[in-house]
């Protein structure tokens, strides 16, 4: 058996969001006899390179065989399998798994996790990115291997997190590849950033507004391009996602503001006019909020490329009108 590194990391984006925007998930319930207990027999031509064993959040996962019935309680996760090439392993997605579009989404919830429904799949590996409810403890009673994959919060973890879960269902060619490639673009975009340190920005996770600080895996995308981060000087700033007052954000006047409540929220440059003090912010008089898809601004996959393209984009432009 040969041992994989995760990282042991939590982060409050996914749930701030979902908090903010009062969204919440639904359960399915069935009766189901417990899997049998991974075979011990020699594997197949297919199945080299198990048994794995995989150091994750909830210790060291050792996995038998190559997984044949996967269920993905994480929408990050479910993008990360499908991008390695376990999609056809993949039997059943939470709810909140909307990417790729083929994936199998079920009423499955990961943050209301329903084990007697999670069995029913008869999964023989589980990928979560919370432990709610013992959800872990509890599969784990029925012999079911569960990877506890923790939201990153830095880039590096979340290329050791798509390694890992390569290694654990047998794609770990294809998850090299992955992780290869966003490495490539995301220092390709890094390079050709302007990094004069002049433009300051917002992230606005929710209206009520959280925001997200520098220190955060969001924070540390926008770090690439040279941004000020109003978010840091928060009173609250210690915690990562500082609750910020109306007052705090127009007394900041950030260049730009970019919102990653657009779908949950409905959020956009109107509605961030009409609230008290912001008609006049500098973003908003020189056209520079930015609807950031939710979705990609919430996950710490392999879409992560695109989220940065967005935000470079916003900030190139901006640079270049504040040159001419």
């Amino acid at each position: 058996m040969r041992p994989v590194r995760t990282a042991f990391a939590g982060a409050l984006l996914g749930t701030l969001v979902l908090a903010g925007c009062g969204q919440s998930g639904g359960t399915s319930a069935s009766s189901s006899a417990p899997p049998a207990a991974p075979s011990s027999a020699a594997p197949t031509s297919a199945d080299a390179g198990f048994p794995v064993t995989v150091e994750a959040a909830n210790g060291k996962v050792t996995i038998a065989e190559k997984p044949k019935r996967i269920v993905s309680l994480s929408a990050t996760h479910t993008e990360t399998l499908f991008a390695i090439g376990a999609g056809p392993q993949v039997v059943a997605v939470d709810d909140r798994s909307n990417y790729p579009p083929e994936a199998p989404k079920t009423a499955l919830s990961g943050f209301k996790p329903n084990v007697e429904a999670i069995v029913a799949q008869k999964p023989d590996l589980v990928i979560v990115s919370d432990d709610l409810d013992k959800v872990v403890a509890e599969l784990g009673k029925l012999n079911v291997p569960v990877l506890h994959q923790p939201a990153a919060t830095n880039l590096d973890e979340a290329y050791e997190e798509i390694t890992e879960i390569g290694a654990a269902t047998g794609n770990g060619a294809k998850a090299g590849e992955v992780v290869s490639g966003m490495r490539a673009a995301l220092d390709k975009l890094a390079a050709e950033a302007p990094k004069d340190g002049k433009l300051s920005y917002y992230h606005e996770l929710d209206q009520t507004p959280y925001a997200a600080t520098s220190k955060t895996f969001i924070g540390q995308v926008y770090a690439m391009f040279g941004l000020t981060n109003i978010a840091d000087e928060a009173p609250d700033a210690a915690g990562g996602y500082p609750k910020l007052s109306a007052e705090f954000v127009a007394q900041a006047d950030p260049d730009l503001i970019f919102l990653a409540d657009v779908k949950c929220c409905q959020q956009s440059k109107e509605t961030l006019a009409a609230r008290p003090g912001w008609k006049n912010l500098s973003a908003i008089k020189n056209d520079r909020v930015v609807q950031l898809d939710d979705d990609l601004a919430s996950r710490w996959g392999p879409r992560v490329v695109q989220l940065a393209e967005s935000i470079g984009a916003s900030v190139a432009a901006a640079s270049k009108a504040g040159s001419n």
